[in-house]
This record gives C-alpha cells, sequence and structure tokens, in this order.
C-alpha cells in the first residue's frame, strides 16, 4: 500500500535513465522476445521464452517492482510479457498459469507480483481480441529454502514435489497451460510448476518470463 501512495504522490523518473514521467520510459523498455531456455536446464522444462535478458534497466525495474512494491512498474512489464507472449503462444487459446510466491514472500511483500503482472497481461491481450486467461491453480505444498545463492542442482532439489494443482481446479485441463514467472535462471522453478500441471492433466507447451538471467548459453 506504501508503494501504491508514494506513486500518486511522489514525481516519478524513469529507473533506466532518470527522466521525468514514466517509471520505465519507452526508451528504456527494450523488448526482444526470444527463447532464452537455460542450458543446462532441469529435465521437463519447457521452452522458455523471455522479454529480454535480466539487466540494465528492466533488472532495476523488476527488483522495484517486485521487492519494493512500485506499482507504477506494473505496467510496463506487463506489456513486456503480453508481447512476449503473443511471439511465443501466437494462435492464442491458452491459460496463462502464473508461479506462486511462497507464503513467506508474499506476507514480506506484501502483494503477488507475478500474479498481478500475468492479469494486466491478459488484460492488454483480450482487449486485442485474443482467447487467453489467468488460471491460478498452482500452489505449495511445503515450505522451500530461499533460492538465493543456490546451485542448479541444489535448486532442482529444493523446489522437488513442492509445487501441485489445487484439487478444485484439475478438471481446467481443456486448454494449454503457459507457465509465467518474473524471472528465470536455472529454469528449476518452472520445471517443478510444469510437472505438476503435467500430473493434473495440462499440456505446457512453453514458460513466458519478464527476463532471463544470462547463462553459459541458450537454446
Amino acid at each position: 500500500m506504501l508503494g501504491a501512495l508514494l506513486d500518486l504522490v511522489v514525481p516519478q523518473s524513469c529507473v533506466g535513465c532518470g527522466s521525468s514521467g514514466a517509471r520505465l520510459c519507452q526508451a528504456c523498455l527494450v523488448v526482444e522476445p526470444a527463447v532464452r531456455t537455460p542450458v543446462p536446464g532441469p529435465p521437463g522444462l519447457p521452452p522458455c521464452w523471455s522479454a529480454a535478458a535480466y539487466e540494465g534497466p528492466l533488472r532495476r525495474a523488476v527488483v522495484a517492482y517486485k521487492e519494493r512494491g512500485e506499482s507504477a512498474l506494473a505496467g510496463p512489464l506487463a506489456d513486456a510479457l503480453a508481447y512476449t507472449l503473443a511471439r511465443a503462444v501466437p494462435c492464442g487459446g491458452v491459460w496463462l498459469v502464473p508461479v506462486p510466491s511462497s507464503r513467506r514472500a508474499s506476507r514480506g511483500r506484501g502483494h503477488d507480483p507475478v500474479g498481478r503482472v500475468a492479469r494486466l497481461a491478459v488484460r492488454r491481450l483480450r482487449g486485442l481480441g485474443w482467447d487467453v486467461a489467468v488460471l491460478p491453480v498452482l500452489e505449495q505444498v511445503r515450505r522451500v529454502a530461499d533460492q538465493a545463492g543456490l546451485s542448479a542442482t541444489q535448486r532442482a532439489a529444493n523446489l522437488a514435489s513442492s509445487l501441485r494443482v489445487a484439487p478444485a481446479l484439475r478438471g481446467a485441463h481443456g486448454r494449454p497451460a503457459v507457465l509465467v514467472d518474473d524471472i528465470v535462471t536455472t529454469g528449476a522453478t518452472l520445471a517443478e510448476g510444469a510437472r505438476a500441471l503435467r500430473v493434473a492433466g495440462f499440456a505446457v507447451p512453453a514458460a513466458v518470463t519478464v527476463a532471463a538471467t544470462r547463462r553459459r548459453s541458450c537454446r
């Protein structure tokens, strides 16, 4: 709430170049949709599309939005996600399934950053006639450790069998599910989400994120 109030009363400047106006100006929001699947990636990881690399103005925008609750950044990040989704799944007809934050992270941040950006992206796409909707079916079934500082192998072990599709929503798998997250690093979180969705009967053709960290190589 504090972040939203500050957005209203404090003059805005771009997190990238410092110019007054939008919190992330068009010149700094450089969107280059591409498949940036981590290599090596964990088993079961779907092709990972992202709007751009996790660096520069986009990185600063994601951190400010996610960790400091700067709600003014939700809009441009949703624009980037919507454009990337349009490239990843040009035929539409999919569910967008946000990766859930841990309960501890949600309490600490006071908001659901991925869910909000996913809903805004869907609003933009539906306004253009796209057949797409958010389906928040994933839920955590156990606590996981903080992923910061863990290797790819440690992240995969930390997240193994940590997600499931909510029992009440398991009958919704009449269309493919595209996973949505803010950042892909090793791919462990997205692979676990894809596993849980497939167990419940969903096809998972792709994952879409706002940004991707640079790895040794990508495909």
